[in-house]
C-alpha cells in the first residue's frame, strides 16, 4: 500500500462488531458497536488515510464445541451466568480474530461489547501470531485484571475471566473452547489497574504479568511505564494487541460504562498512551470494550473512545516524528 499524507503506511482497519452483553452485570453493552458507528468511527479512520471495512456484527456460535471434545454441561459454581452463551461467543470471536489478522496490513478492531469478548480475541490472535512464528504481546488498559477462573468468580459475570482463560489458568476445559494458542503471561502489560479481587491478587502476582496500577502511574508517569514494554515488543518482533476497556478512563470523562471505578486515567494520559503506540507503530489489533451507551451522556464516551483510536492511528496536533519517519 502507498503512504498516506503523513508519510505513513495506511492500514486496513477491519471493524468487527461484537454485541455481547451477557458477560457483564447489567445490560447495554450490546448497543456498543452501533454507538461506535454513530460516533463516526468509520469516518475518523478513513480521514486519516486508512482503508476501512465495516464487517458487520458477529453472532455467537450455536454449538461452541472445543476443537477435540464437546463442551460439558453446567458448572459446579452456581453463580456463573450465561456460561454456554459466552463459550459460543468465544468460539466465534476467536475464529474471526484469526481470519481478520491474516493480511500484512490488516488491523482488526473489535467493537464491544463487554470484556468477555477478549477470551476470543486473545486466543484467536495468539493463534495468528503462532502461525507466523512471532511472539504475541498484549497491552491491557483496564481498571480490572479479569483474572478470575470459573471457580473463583463470586459475581458469576464472565467479563471477569478472559485473561485467566487466555493465559491457561485451570478450570476452563470442558466449559470453554479449547484454545488453539495461549498468551504467555510474561508478554502482558496491564496499565491502569485499580480494582483487584482477593481471589485474583495472589495468582496475578505469581503469574509473571507486568501490572502497573494507578499509584505507579502517579509515581512514575505513563511514559516511564509504557516505553520499556514497547521496546520489548519491538526487540522481539512481536505482534501487539491493545485491549482498551472504557473503565481504564476516569468516569468523570467516560461515564458510559457499567463498572465505574474512580481514579482512572485522565484525558491526557489516555491520549499520551495512544500517541506513544502510534509512534512505536507496533499495534496490530484492538479491542474497544465495555461501552454501555445506555449509561452514557449524549455519546461523550463513544466519541472519546473513537478519538483515542484516531490518536492510535495517526491523528496529531503537531507533526512529531514517528519511528518510521526516523528510519
Amino acid at each position: 500500500m502507498t503512504e498516506n499524507d503523513q508519510g505513513e503506511r495506511p492500514r486496513h482497519c477491519r471493524l468487527i462488531g461484537v454485541p455481547l452483553e451477557e458477560g457483564a452485570g447489567r445490560r447495554g453493552c450490546a448497543m456498543g458497536p452501533a454507538a461506535f458507528r454513530t460516533a463516526g468511527i468509520v469516518e475518523a479512520l478513513a480521514a486519516l488515510g486508512h482503508r476501512v471495512t465495516d464487517e458487520g456484527d458477529l453472532a455467537p456460535r450455536a454449538d461452541p464445541t472445543a476443537r477435540t471434545d464437546r463442551l460439558s454441561g453446567p458448572h459446579d459454581n452456581p453463580a456463573l451466568k450465561h456460561l454456554a452463551r459466552i463459550a459460543g461467543w468465544t468460539a466465534a470471536i476467536a475464529d474471526a480474530a484469526f481470519a481478520a489478522s491474516a493480511g500484512p496490513d490488516d488491523l482488526p478492531v473489535f467493537l464491544g461489547g463487554d470484556h468477555a469478548l477478549a477470551a476470543g480475541t486473545l486466543t484467536g490472535l495468539a493463534r495468528r501470531a503462532a502461525a507466523e512464528g512471532r511472539p504475541f504481546f498484549v497491552l491491557w488498559l483496564d481498571a480490572h485484571p479479569d483474572f478470575h477462573t470459573l471457580e473463583t468468580t463470586v459475581s458469576g459475570n464472565l467479563h471477569g475471566v478472559p485473561m485467566a482463560y487466555a493465559t491457561g489458568r485451570s478450570g476452563f476445559a470442558g466449559h470453554f473452547p479449547e484454545p488453539a494458542a495461549l498468551v504467555d503471561p510474561a508478554h502482558i502489560c496491564m496499565i491502569g489497574i485499580r480494582s483487584v479481587d482477593a481471589a485474583e491478587r495472589g495468582p496475578l502476582a505469581a503469574s509473571g504479568i507486568t501490572v502497573h496500577d494507578m499509584r505507579r502511574i502517579d509515581e512514575h508517569g505513563m511514559v516511564a511505564l509504557l516505553r520499556p514494554f514497547l521496546d520489548r515488543v519491538q526487540a522481539a518482533g512481536g505482534r501487539l494487541h491493545l485491549s482498551l476497556d472504557v473503565d481504564f478512563l476516569d468516569p468523570a470523562i467516560a461515564p458510559g460504562v457499567g463498572t465505574t471505578v474512580p481514579g482512572g486515567a485522565s484525558f491526557r494520559e489516555a491520549h499520551l498512551v495512544m500517541e506513544m503506540l502510534h509512534e512505536a507503530g507496533l499495534v496490530d489489533s484492538v479491542d474497544l470494550v465495555e461501552l454501555n451507551p445506555f449509561l452514557d451522556e449524549r455519546g461523550r464516551t463513544a466519541l472519546l473512545m473513537v478519538d483515542l483510536l484516531a490518536s492510535l492511528l495517526g491523528r496529531r496536533v503537531m507533526d512529531y516524528p514517528t519511528r518510521s519517519d526516523r528510519s
